[in-house]
């Protein structure tokens, strides 16, 4: 029997909606990855499936195309949807065979090109997602100082290590340190395993480094996701990570080469000891790639980290022709213009309107939402619904692609205009809930940066 509650689908919601209501029968959470969810964005009214993608279009289930505006397959796909040339080289790998008894070369080629870009690296391994990745990089420190203690600040996977945050000091597991993110079915024992930080706060750190000196594995941390690392914030972390023999990991996996071409650490001046990319590293295509120094990741020997496939070819071809098209093209600085262009252009219209904005994040990684009181989530499903009905998927954040031109952002932010003078209208008039078509939109797990 289907547990889960039932939500209204909208009039004219589609195909989509009738199919997701179908996949919450048979597919428990009704996807398979949270941010894919449609009551994250518009319960009743996200058009929840594609028929086809290519650029930065998307076209429904009943052939309803919506420029993307939200975060583009997860940030996977940097180049946009469906780039030909990365195509082109995937076409070619599975013609001559995508998967064979022997390794593929491509790997290799793949492990010089990354180390190169990463002269402080030296040995990679591979996955093919983001989250295995980093449960990866998370064993081969515990393996590397035979320790068992993680500190970390930020998002980073589903993984039994991460969640263990989340234990409680009680069998009600109350203690939820990250909302969202329930840890039934973690290990209790790995209670005090994983102990969290807040970004830019060295003190939480050195309290769990005084603490676990003699036990701290590795310190885990995005470099940068959204503020700027303050008062030598990552030079006193890779000190501490020095001082106690702790390996350093930065998760790159949503950062990584949307600001830069490569890590975004490489333009903050300090070095890891093992980085982590997924993502955009492939462009769409399932890719992960964990890198590191030499004596750290030989560690990945004294432990058992191994699976069919991870060797297959297409994961290496796809980034090696994504690496390629990101360095011709010089996508990184294409993409904090376009970044910049919708943030400018968002907050000048609520400016303009009086709508209450919240326009935040690096132009790379934008985030928005509305400062409205008890109602701010109400007003951004609003924004959804009324932004879906011009054409364009938006919600609360919005990773820019080499598809994006200044035109997309232009014809965007004239929708964005008559939204935003819709949500004046009901704001003064208080009729924000009576103008929805469905439910509100869920809120999503909380972060520590």
């Amino acid at each position: 029997m289907n547990s889960q509650p039932a939500f209204p689908t909208t009039p004219n919601a589609g195909t989509g909606q009738q199919l997701y209501r179908r996949a919450r029968t048979r597919i428990p959470g009704g996807a398979q990855l949270l941010g894919k969810r449609p009551e994250q964005y518009l319960p009743g009214g996200w058009p929840a499936y594609y028929s086809r993608a290519q650029g930065c279009t998307v076209w429904d289930m009943d052939g309803r195309p919506y420029t993307d505006f939200t975060s583009n397959g997860i940030g996977t796909c940097l180049l946009g949807y469906a780039d030909p040339v990365v195509n082109a080289a995937v076409t070619g790998c599975v013609t001559r065979g995508s998967m064979c008894t022997l390794n593929c070369p491509t790997e290799v080629e793949l492990a010089d090109r990354l180390c190169a870009i990463h002269p402080w690296a030296e040995k990679v391994r591979y996955a093919r997602t983001g989250g295995e990745a980093m449960a990866i990089s998370v064993r081969i420190a515990r393996a590397f100082k035979r320790r068992s203690v993680v500190a970390f600040s930020g998002y980073h996977g589903w993984s039994d290590w991460y969640l263990a945050a989340n234990l409680g000091e009680s069998d009600a597991l109350n203690g939820h340190l990250l909302p969202g993110l329930d840890p039934d079915g973690v290990p209790r024992a790995l209670r005090g395993s994983a102990l969290p930080f807040r970004y830019n706060n060295i003190v939480e750190l050195e309290k769990i480094v005084a603490a676990n000196r003699s036990d701290l594995a590795a310190i885990v941390l995005e470099p940068r996701r959204y503020d700027l690392p303050r008062d030598g914030f990552l030079e006193k972390v890779r000190a501490l990570a020095d001082e106690t023999g702790a390996v350093l990991i930065f998760d790159e996996i949503t950062a990584g080469w949307r600001t830069n071409f490569g890590g975004i650490h490489l333009t903050l001046g300090v070095s890891p000891d093992i980085a982590v990319f997924a993502k955009a590293l492939s462009n769409g295509f399932p890719m992960s790639a964990i890198i590191g120094r030499g004596d750290v990741m030989d560690a990945a020997q004294q432990t058992f980290v191994s699976s069919t496939y991870w060797t297959e070819a297409i994961g290496p071809t796809a980034a090696l022709a994504t690496l390629d098209r990101m360095e011709a093209l010089n996508v990184s600085r294409h993409i904090v213009e376009i970044g910049a262009l919708f943030q400018k252009g968002l907050a000048a219209a609520g400016a303009r309107h009086g709508v209450p904005v919240k326009v935040g994040g690096i132009p790379a990684l934008c985030i928005l939402g509305f400062d409205a009181g008890d109602n701010s989530r109400a007003v951004l499903t609003l924004y959804t619904q009324e932004m879906l009905a011009r054409g364009f998927l938006s919600a609360g954040g919005f990773y820019p692609t080499y598809a994006h031109k200044p035109e997309t952002v232009a014809a965007y932010l004239q929708a964005v205009d008559e939204v935003f003078a819709l949500l004046r209208s009901h704001l003064d008039r208080g009729t924000v809930l009576s103008a929805l078509q469905g439910p509100i939109a869920h809120s999503g797990f909380a972060r520590l940066t």
